[in-house]
């Protein structure tokens, strides 16, 4: 499941990469033409990653809560539910080992 996910995620990433390299050869060409100062241009390709990385994040925390949910709704149980299932099977285990040995004894005397 996650490596399809992987998978979707990857192409995405590119066309994020794909556009700032796009945002920045636009910019380079307004300097170029001395439509915007270098200053300038720094300021934009700043406030353009900026953008995109809260952007990344938002598109991000959506995805893991799509997951979360997804995940949910297939009723699997989770890590610490495991551990307690494992903690309460040690501790019957114990009690029948218990319960055996004094059966063993009250055989024997």
């Amino acid at each position: 499941m996650f490596e399809e996910i992987r998978k979707g995620l990857l192409p995405s990433l590119g066309v994020i990469l794909l556009t700032r390299q796009k945002a920045e050869e636009a910019i380079q060409k307004l300097v170029e033409e001395a439509k915007l100062t270098k200053e300038e241009a720094g300021d934009l390709v700043d406030k353009l990653s900026a953008t995109g990385d809260r952007q990344w994040s938002e598109i991000e925390a959506s995805i893991t809560k799509a997951i979360r949910a997804g995940i949910d709704n297939l009723d699997i149980a989770s890590k610490k539910e495991l551990y307690a299932l494992k903690s309460k099977v040690e501790r019957l285990e114990n009690r029948i080992e218990t319960l055996e040995q004094q059966i063993s004894a009250e055989k024997e005397g």
